[in-house]
């Protein structure tokens, strides 16, 4: 009986430590234990994530005007010097300009307008016919920017027993503006080098913060 007993001991032993040898046995005890990470701790890798705040640039917008033509505002926005690498509009824009003081002999038949104008230019009056409009067949006596200058004239007409009035003659003009983005760090200095190549002779000059419009800063 007790050599059955110490045959099952030795049994044992060689079993435990023949197990003990085979490979990834003992390794089965030793693996790591950690928490894994929680969900809201995974995030996708974005290759637009690494732009902060910092790293973005306000634009301003800014505009000048009035230009006579488009060629006149697409030659300054081409010069090298301000607006090199920025991008630029131009807009068209009809404008409602101050009314003249218009002196005229009211519209009448054609025929007799046109016998008056005859007499008229036979006694050296500056006057034309008016050909088309509201006014169609109205005698011309001149057009003046001072009011001053127009009731002169018309006062003058009236002595010469002419049935001349003032009226307003109404006009628009057809004017351009130029737009660019700028970084607003720089504006300051864009718009002073717009204003020395024009001569300072704009009209007007807004500056304003893009909407919407932040770019993100270039490494040199």
């Amino acid at each position: 009986m007790k050599l059955l007993a110490l045959v099952l001991l030795l049994l044992n032993a060689a079993l435990w430590y023949g197990l003990k040898g085979v490979p990834g046995y003992s390794r089965a005890s030793s693996v790591v234990t950690g928490a894994l990470p929680r969900v809201e701790g995974l995030r996708s890798v974005d290759s637009h994530s690494d732009v902060s705040l910092g790293a973005l640039e306000v634009q301003s917008c800014v505009t000048v005007g009035w230009f006579s033509t488009a060629e006149n505002a697409k030659v300054l926005a081409e010069k090298g010097r301000p607006l090199e690498h920025v991008s630029y509009q131009i807009t068209k824009r009809a404008r409602e300009l101050s009314p003249l003081h218009w002196v005229i002999i009211p519209p009448q038949p054609e025929q007799i307008a046109l016998a008056q104008l005859k007499k008229l230019r036979e006694l050296g009056v500056d006057s034309y016919l008016v050909a088309k409009g509201g006014s169609r067949n109205a005698i011309s006596l001149g057009l003046f920017e001072s009011r001053e200058a127009a009731i002169s004239v018309l006062e003058e007409k009236k002595r010469q027993n002419l049935n001349a009035i003032l009226a307003n003659f109404t006009r628009n003009q057809i004017s351009y503006a130029l737009s660019f983005e700028v970084s607003s760090k720089l504006v300051e200095k864009q718009v002073q080098a717009v204003e020395a190549d024009y001569g300072n002779n704009f009209d007007f000059i807004e500056i304003n913060t893009c909407e919407g419009v932040a770019r993100s800063k270039k490494n040199p």
